[in-house]
């Protein structure tokens, strides 16, 4: 168990945290004290524009969006930011590389954010909270927390697009795994004593908001991602992506109907494995009961 002296981040959860991947949220609070993490809720927070602030608004609106959120954080002390959403991760850690870089570009977001009398003067560093487990927690750390090991449980670990992508591999991004060929989510699972089935599309695209707004166009993808899964038998897809478990979750029903397949895959992320291997709560703590196709067998295993 935590004995309570984590490190600490200033926690920015994204707008999915509020609806489609609460049970992302919830996972990973339950979590996250149990391998010394402290995460304190970002005060304020704002959207960070994901897709839909790049869609006509310019860089400055977008960048405005994320100086709003560091500038919060900034009041709340030096300490990084962090976010589990793979598009928050990618706008928040991007705008902030932009700011700090550009000094006429840090003018004109402060002359905007002076408007809430708010400015954003500090250089915080924005991490993805994958990245903060492998690099400030450790896998040996997630190994010696388990108490409840999946034992059995094969698992499909589809990373996605954006996760890895463009960050993962540099300086600023913590250099912890790679692009096209990522480790961290297997290893992950091998930590909760669980079985990483071969997966060779973990790092392909689902379709991203394009299959919210036109999943027609973007079916085949995801059915390429179950595909995979079905071959290599496993119990269920693992992600850490909000948007990658929704699509993959949501259209399988879709996708029966379009292609007369008969996919029922559990979808789920990474922090739910850990919460059931961590010997925590299926429902207040791994979130369980939040998943649409619920699986038995991880069920079964939760305490």
């Amino acid at each position: 168990m935590s004995d309570g002296r984590g490190k600490k981040y200033t926690y920015y959860p994204g707008c999915s945290s509020q609806g489609s991947g609460k049970h992302l949220d919830e996972s990973l609070r339950a979590i996250a004290p149990e391998l010394g993490v402290e995460l304190e809720t970002l005060d304020d927070w704002n959207c960070c524009g994901a897709s839909v602030g790049h869609v006509g608004g310019g860089t400055l609106p977008n960048l405005a969006l994320t100086g709003r959120n560091l500038a919060n954080a900034q009041k709340q002390g030096p300490q990084d930011v962090l976010t589990a959403c793979a598009a928050c991760y990618l706008n928040t850690h991007a705008g902030n590389e932009k700011i700090k870089k550009d000094v006429a570009m840090r003018g004109r977001v402060n002359e905007a954010l002076s408007a809430g009398d708010l400015s954003y003067d500090e250089d915080l560093q924005v991490r993805h909270a994958c990245e903060v487990i492998v690099n400030d927690v450790g896998i040996d750390k997630v190994k010696d927390r388990v108490t409840n090991p999946l034992t059995g449980l094969k698992v499909a670990g589809y990373v996605g697009c954006q996760t890895v992508r463009p960050f993962a591999n540099t300086d600023g991004g913590g250099n912890y795994d790679t692009y096209d060929d990522p480790e961290f989510l297997d290893d992950f699972t091998e930590a909760c004593g669980a079985e990483a089935v071969d997966f060779d599309v973990k790092t392909a695209c689902c379709g991203g908001a394009v299959s919210v707004i036109s999943p027609e166009k973007t079916l085949h993808l995801i059915k390429e991602i179950l595909d995979a899964a079905k071959e290599a038998d496993a119990d269920v897809i693992a992600t850490p992506c909000p948007l990658c478990q929704t699509n993959v979750e949501m259209y399988q029903d879709a996708i029966n109907k379009e292609f007369g397949t008969d996919f029922a895959i559990p979808v789920v992320f990474y922090s739910q494995l850990m919460a059931v291997a961590f010997g925590m709560d299926a429902k207040d703590d791994a979130a369980l009961g939040r998943n649409t196709i619920r699986s038995e067998k991880l069920e079964k295993m939760a305490k």
